[in-house]
């Protein structure tokens, strides 16, 4: 069920993902790596605190 679950909320982020790239403005390389940044920023900071 966790499986399930981390797939169908990956899919979903994606899919938000790309929509938002599609309608910010400059190139999508560098959102996608500031994304990317701050997602791993956000996954060490949550860690780190422990939730």
């Amino acid at each position: 069920m966790s499986t399930q679950t981390t797939l169908g909320w990956s899919l979903l982020s994606s899919g938000v993902v790309t929509i938002v790239l599609t309608l910010l403005p400059g190139n999508d390389l560098w959102w996608g790596i500031g994304l990317c940044v701050l997602g791993l920023a956000a996954f060490y900071t949550r860690r780190n605190r422990g939730f």
